[in-house]
């Protein structure tokens, strides 16, 4: 059937009804939260959309308008909401973290019976193996078509960083979300490897496909910088006249951090780029691995180390463009597992890449492609250094920049906000 006739067909009917389960949903700031809103703004015109998700709580604290009832209803920008009350947590103590998640499990299957019918249900592999169980239940309950978006494959994404040991756990868990893999219409990968994972799990493989993230080229492009409010960054964090190398994103358990920053501490403080501007190392954002920076960074003196709190989307555009270069990473382990979708706003800002990657992975496929920035193994601390230092080296000529533009480029023709988005409306009208 072509999508001529199924586009005729959405337009002649009312628009199909779309229940996403989203742990976090704006003005929650985890990247997973952005992109679902994105997605399910983009796709108003052919469904109609309710979104079940927990109260803003990303950072761990939940304000206090957010506490006296279950159950609390918007309409942001044309989308139902319906947020679930959940208690707060710190990203530091496990036993918080998933009451918080056991909490918000229950409380979206409590909200399931208030979203109506549904023809079609979509969950995303957060919290991790409870999303896909919650696709699960609204499949069966609404006797709806079951997406399964998977951002992130667990356990793999546990073992891989040791955050548990126990088999039995594991294994318990594995059996879990190969059930949701199963039970799903269609199964979404954001990336070639992970589609890779999907085919190993299993002899008889779901019906899968992939489509990746993406940055809102509209929100994220490149700007001068000389940009009024470029500078007024700058200004404010004190990166003003320095050679910035950012990292931008969740400071979590997944991008071997700690080793990263035993790299950065090799360069003093006063260390200075070819062009004379000192060197400085941002980090923007915050998570379970924050304190640990910190304490590190005050311990041992690392003056050029600054720690930015997560900015506004609409701010957003700021931060990225105030970096020379950025950094995009994973720890080692990962490959298959997780897909930095930092790397799309990066690549929207037209900044260049310091990526420290696994060969084979989606991104570092991408930055490899379009020869976008300079790419080593995770773990490989003497290659990181040494990229580093080629930015240094490099600062004020054009090869720096002229792999930012490569990147950018690519990245209007592929991986654009409406580009995934229209591929995410044939992938569900189709099924």
């Amino acid at each position: 059937m072509s999508l001529n006739i199924l586009d005729r067909r959405v337009k002649m009917s009312e628009r199909k009804r779309l229940l996403i389960y989203a742990h976090y949903y704006v003005p929650d700031k985890a990247s997973t939260g952005q992109l679902l809103r994105e997605l399910a703004e983009g796709l108003l015109a052919d469904f109609d959309i309710t979104v079940i998700c927990a109260v803003p709580s990303y950072l761990g604290t939940i304000e206090n308008r957010y506490k006296t009832k279950k159950y609390y209803y918007e309409n942001i920008n044309g989308v139902r909401v319906i947020r679930v009350r959940v208690p707060q947590f710190s990203k530091a103590d496990k036993i918080s973290r998933v009451k918080n998640i056991i909490a918000y499990f229950f409380g979206a299957i409590g909200a399931s019976f208030k979203a109506g019918k549904q023809e079609y249900v979509f969950a995303i592999s957060q919290p991790p193996i409870l999303g896909g169980l919650l696709g699960v239940f609204g499949k069966l309950a609404k006797k709806a078509k079951y997406i399964y978006n998977i951002q992130d494959f667990n356990p793999e994404q546990t073992i891989a960083v040791n955050y548990s040991a126990n088999k039995l756990v594991l294994n318990f868990m594995m059996a879990l979300d190969k059930f949701s893999c199963r039970q799903s219409d269609l199964v979404i990968t954001v990336g070639r490897d992970l589609a890779d994972t999907l085919k190993n799990r299993f002899k008889k493989i779901p019906k899968y496909t992939v489509i990746n993230n993406w940055a809102d080229d509209k929100s994220i492009y490149p700007l001068s910088p000389n940009n009024e409010e470029v500078h007024k960054f700058r200004e404010k964090y004190g990166l003003a006249g320095k050679f910035v190398i950012m990292y931008s994103g969740n400071i979590g358990l997944y991008y071997d951090l700690p080793g990263i920053m035993r790299v950065i501490e090799k360069f003093k403080p006063g260390t200075k780029a070819a062009d004379g501007r000192e060197a400085v190392f941002a980090f923007v954002g915050a998570g379970s691995m924050l304190e640990e920076l910190m304490s590190y960074v005050n311990k041992n003196g690392m003056d050029n180390v600054v720690f930015i709190p997560y900015q506004e989307k609409e701010r957003l555009i700021y931060s990225l463009n105030s970096a020379d270069v950025h950094w995009c990473v994973n720890a080692k382990g990962i490959k298959g597992v997780s897909c930095p979708s930092k790397y799309y706003g990066i690549a929207a800002a037209a900044k260049p890449v310091i990526a420290v990657l696994e060969k084979g992975t989606e991104i570092r496929e991408i930055i490899e492609e379009t020869d976008g920035g300079l790419c080593c193994e995770p773990g490989d601390y003497e290659s990181i250094e040494k990229n580093i230092r080629w930015f240094l080296d490099n600062a004020g000529n054009d090869k720096a920049s002229d792999m930012g533009r490569r990147g950018y480029e690519y990245m209007l023709k592929n991986l654009t906000r409406d580009v995934s988005i229209e591929k995410y409306r044939r992938a569900l009208l189709e099924l």
